[in-house]
């Protein structure tokens, strides 16, 4: 999920369809925010390796069966999609090179640019996205992201390069959803998906190919050389698997890496001065995500509505931003980005109130009973639960301390557990093995969030792993996926933010800045409302400033 802007532009190509022409110079793109060092002059040259941290091991890269932040970095790199979204948001052609929008939206049609191959040699064509459309809403395969896929009622594939597809009526997501990776159907059919060798050895037709995996420690990835789109300019990128901000931050200082998002104690304070300046370009720009306190609703701490809201009267955000991230970010009350069309400013949100909390909590029953500090139900359970989050991440870890005192002042007892980030995963979260959680999730292209908030998907290994249902949501759910105006989307996803906002199945917490860092080196770098990623294949590295080339 990222990026909420887009239901305007997924609109406007409804009623106009796309591509008329090649996708535009991102090396003209203009910077945003932030201003970066001056770009050395001369023309871009290929070689040179990027060496990049990540937090989290990716659980697997064949991008449906990943809902992790750190396997679709790496996939995003490997793979590629009929359409895909540019620096301002707006979708555009790639894998694709024209399509059509028909029948006031109920019918697409696609023509894929010929000659795009597989690393394998193989090319990729339409079949291979009728394998991918047929593999996701296969009830076997075990993805997160088969709804989108569920809306149409037919797939057709009408030539070597070219196919249709049908909907019943219009359809919101309908071009969002040929953003999706397409999967290679002459390596995966006949594969089982959870066992399979190219979960770990894929076969994509991106800008790069994996070259090495060592579990724990790094993955590498070598350019493509018959990338369709041109070859990248920087020959290698390497992700280093360093679990924890502060030991990034050394590796960073140490020269040993090229790249990474900086804590806000590391942004204002330890990334100062003339050599910093002169060797590492800072930027700052609210990122595309929000971080929340998730309740597990079938635990009998969080079943009552009227706990939820306690505790949201009982945390001041205010205090999570000051402590957590030292003011840079900004407190949110839902799952869009504050300052995007779709975000409700009509709500207001809970006020930091503890006695209005105790009050509530008393109303539901829990009392200190025998004079510990410590509430209790009727049969004399203490209020005391487990929250966890994922090691290594300093803000969640700040901000759960920060929740654990202010909870303790109503009467709460609270317990920090931290996990390694696939344990995480796998052990606590897919498996609803948890009381309470900080996470964060980034925020979608689009502004449909049937995936996290719809019951269908409160489903084991499913996106809305609290277990939330409720009718009313469910229905304004499925209305906002069937509009297409604007005006009307925002009608109905400002009444599911309110929705939401009464229920508090998460207490939304606080949108961050991202504040990444790079070295210098690194050319044509610059902010965009899509960050500053969308042109990396056109990043480059000064030649006397390479310390590494791919032997031709």
């Amino acid at each position: 999920m990222r990026l909420a802007h887009a239901a305007f532009f997924v609109l406007v190509l409804l009623l106009l369809g796309g591509c008329d022409s090649p996708p535009r110079d991102a090396d003209k793109a203009p910077p945003a925010s932030a201003a970066a060092p001056a770009k050395a002059p001369g023309e871009p040259v290929s070689g040179g390796r990027i060496v990049m941290a990540t937090i989290g091991e990716p659980s697997n890269l064949i991008p449906p069966l990943a809902s992790d932040s750190a396997s679709h970095e790496v996939a995003d790199l490997l793979y590629v999609s009929p359409l895909r979204y540019d620096k301002d948001i707006k979708l555009e052609c790639f894998a694709a090179e024209r399509y059509e929008v028909l029948e006031d939206g109920k019918l697409l049609k696609f023509w894929l640019r010929p000659n795009i191959r597989w690393t394998d040699g193989a090319e990729l064509t339409a079949e291979d996205v009728e394998f991918t459309y047929k593999l996701m809403i296969d009830p076997k395969t075990p993805t997160a992201y088969a709804e989108d896929y569920k809306a149409v009622t037919s797939f057709t594939v009408t030539g070597k390069y070219s196919f249709e597809v049908r909907y019943a009526e219009p359809f919101a997501r309908a071009l969002v959803t040929w953003a999706g990776s397409i999967l290679p159907k002459h390596v995966l059919a006949g594969q089982d998906l959870m066992t399979t060798k190219y979960a770990r050895e894929p076969v994509g037709a991106g800008p790069y190919v994996l070259a090495g995996w060592e579990p724990g420690r790094s993955l590498t990835l070598n350019a493509n050389p018959d990338y369709f789109e041109g070859r990248a300019y920087i020959d290698q990128v390497l992700y280093r698997i360093i679990p924890d901000t502060s030991t990034m931050f050394l590796e960073l200082k140490a020269g040993n890496l090229d790249m990474m998002g900086l804590t806000p104690q590391q942004y204002l304070y330890q990334t100062t001065g003339p050599t910093w300046e002169a060797d590492w370009q800072k930027f700052k720009y609210l990122s595309f995500g929000y971080t929340y306190l998730g309740y597990n609703l079938k635990s009998p701490f969080f079943t009552d509505v009227r706990v939820r809201r306690a505790l949201a009267h009982a945390v001041n955000k205010e205090d999570i931003i000051k402590g957590a991230l030292l003011g840079l970010g900004m407190p949110t009350i839902g799952p869009y980005k504050p300052g995007t069309w779709v975000y409700n400013t009509a709500i207001t949100d809970y006020s930091f109130d503890p006695d209005k909390a105790k009050a509530l909590l008393a109303e539901a029953g829990w009392q200190d009973r025998n004079g510990d500090g410590i509430i209790e139900d009727a049969s004399g359970r203490p209020f005391s639960f487990t929250l966890l989050t994922n090691q290594g991440n300093e803000a969640r870890i700040k901000a759960a301390t920060i929740i654990q005192s202010e909870l303790a002042a109503i009467g709460i007892k609270v317990e920090i557990r931290t996990v390694e980030w696939a344990s995480f995963l796998k052990e606590f979260v897919d498996k609803g093995n948890f009381d309470a959680v900080i996470l964060a999730w980034s925020v979608a292209q689009d502004p449909d969030n049937y995936d996290v908030w719809h019951s269908s998907r409160a489903v084991p290994g499913g996106l809305n792993f609290v277990g939330y249902k409720n009718p009313e949501a469910d229905a304004l759910l499925e209305r906002g996926r069937r509009t297409v105006d604007q005006a009307e989307r925002k009608v109905v996803y400002d009444a599911f933010q309110e929705r939401l906002h009464q229920d508090q199945p998460y207490l939304f917490l606080f949108a961050p800045y991202s504040l990444p860092i790079l070295t210098a080196r690194i050319q044509n770098v610059a902010v965009a409302p899509a960050g500053i990623s969308y042109n990396f294949t056109k990043w480059w590295i000064p030649r006397d400033k390479q310390t590494f080339r791919l032997e031709q």
